[in-house]
């Protein structure tokens, strides 16, 4: 293991030893992946319960690789049905959204974690996080759940290096966002257009594409690739499929953002 990553998770385990028992909040991701494998190792199996929410606003597969992850650590594992889309506040899709999504779901964490007789929630928040808007982590404050990853300091790099070297399969797996950051503020988050939006990226993820954002805009959509990515969907047969595909789910126009793929471009 590289010494100085390794340091890092050592630093990361010592944290959570204090905490007695911990719920965490895994999404399956490589931040919640691996604030996962620091909490087995700080405080055994016995004491932790990885929690996932099942829910319309993620693509379905983000499931089984929960499931599959929490096997592969030896950690037990529950699914909890979040309920974000019977909140009125979050449906109109204000820019703070996700503060209502987060608030919600961290109210159902608690009442697992009060049931289990579990000490701590905690949460897989990194110190790049910090760099973007995130409404979200008022809700984790307000909630009293730990950030364990931003605490010790670790960036996504140091997650990834530390995830590798303890060999947890998803280390390089590409971060996403919940689907309903493809749709612009004020436009009302529906399941019919999250559905589209899913489906338009496995069309295009199926072309070889590993990073991929359908911005939903009404009748048009907004392509954001990774800028080495954009050829190949500009491509002959790759750019009729995708035209096709998207024309079927109800685009009308079908644009690539030039600028390429970049984190929170709904912020702008």
């Amino acid at each position: 293991m590289n010494m100085e990553f390794g340091t890092k998770y050592g630093i990361l385990v010592k944290y959570m030893e204090n905490m007695g028992s911990a719920l965490v909040a895994f999404s399956g991701g490589v931040d919640s992946s691996l604030l996962l494998a620091a909490a087995l190792d700080a405080l055994g199996r016995e004491s932790v319960l990885a929690v996932t929410a099942d829910s319309v606003i993620h693509p379905p597969e983000d499931l089984e690789v929960a499931r599959k992850t929490a096997e592969h650590l030896g950690s037990p594992w529950q699914v909890v049905l979040s309920a974000e889309m019977d909140d009125p506040a979050f449906v109109a899709n204000p820019p703070h959204r996700c503060y209502y999504c987060k608030r919600g779901l961290l109210g159902l964490l608690a009442e697992v974690a009060e049931k289990n007789k579990l000490q701590c929630i905690v949460e897989g928040s990194n110190r790049d996080d910090l760099k973007d808007i995130r409404p979200g982590f008022r809700a984790v404050r307000e909630a009293g759940v730990l950030s364990p990853l931003l605490e010790v300091g670790m960036s996504k790099g140091d997650v990834r290096e530390a995830a590798r070297a303890i060999g947890i399969p998803n280390w390089n797996r590409p971060s996403d966002a919940c689907l309903c950051s493809r749709v612009p503020y004020g436009v009302a988050i529906t399941p019919q257009i999250l559905n589209r939006i899913y489906k338009a990226e496995v069309v295009i993820r199926g072309l070889g594409v590993g990073t991929v954002r359908v911005r939903d805009h009404g009748d048009i959509a907004r392509l954001e690739v990774q800028a080495r990515d954009i050829d190949l969907i500009c491509r002959g047969e790759n750019r009729d499929t995708i035209a096709e595909n998207l024309t079927r789910l109800g685009y009308r126009y079908v644009a690539v953002d030039i600028t390429g793929y970049r984190t929170g471009s709904m912020n702008e």
